[in-house]
């Protein structure tokens, strides 16, 4: 029998906590081995117990403030991977897990699909590693979700423009998803690392091949503002 990756649940919902061990028990290879409802009981149980191979995490737990248990777990079991799922949107907040080394971010509700889709991910890349002294770079597009994302943008868009490249692009598309009221170029610019102007150039590809939206949103005062949503 092959070795079960062995998840943590931290959610205070109970009725969401039971819904995403469905979740896992749906895909093979893994198993819950614990929910915890707060801050206080994820600390004690990482603490004493043996370690999990994965946290599914939220953001909003009751006693903990902000991303408090997210670097808490990330500078005492620096071996755990993390997956945030969470209905935190702000672009601040998934700018800050993205740096601090998450392996995906999914926004509840959880969509089955995507939901099987990264733990699949997640699987294939332990089993590849323990296993390679070395890698090539298309078996770490394929490792990073790089290499399948960047071919289902668009069939009729399979050679991407001059000044366009597929990991940039990427970076853009998820800074993009969490933006709940839309984003601008600069506010995209900020998250992903680069001018306000590339930007914008790669929102107008997205929109170009129907994988973001724009509108001009007027303000009080001023010009009005170009903000990019996902469809």
């Amino acid at each position: 029998m092959k070795e079960l990756y062995k998840i943590l649940i931290v959610e205070d919902d109970f009725r969401v906590a039971e819904i995403t061990q469905r979740f896992v028990e749906k895909v093979e290879g893994f198993e819950v081995i614990r929910i915890c409802k707060t801050g206080a009981e994820t600390e004690l149980l990482l603490s004493n117990h043996p370690l999990p191979d994965l946290v599914l995490l939220d953001v909003y737990i009751p006693d903990v403030e902000g991303l408090e248990l997210f670097w808490s777990i990330r500078r005492n079991q620096p071996n755990v991977d993390l997956i945030m799922t969470t209905a935190a949107k702000e672009v601040p907040t998934f700018e800050e897990v993205l740096r601090g080394g998450i392996f995906d971010y999914i926004v509840k509700p959880v969509d089955f699909n995507r939901f099987k889709s990264t733990l699949e991910r997640y699987k294939k890349q332990r089993t590849t590693l323990a296993v390679k002294d070395q890698l090539s770079q298309d078996e770490i597009d394929q490792l990073t979700g790089v290499a399948g994302s960047t071919l289902s943008l668009s069939n009729d868009h399979n050679k991407l423009p001059k000044g366009i490249d597929s990991l940039t692009l990427e970076k853009v598309k998820s800074a993009l998803s969490i933006g709940r009221n839309g984003l601008t170029a600069s506010d995209i610019g900020e998250v992903v690392g680069t001018s306000r102007s590339t930007a914008r150039r790669y929102l107008e590809y997205l929109v170009s091949i129907n994988q973001a939206e724009a509108e001009l949103k007027y303000g009080d005062v001023g010009r009005p503002e170009r903000r990019y949503t996902t469809p």
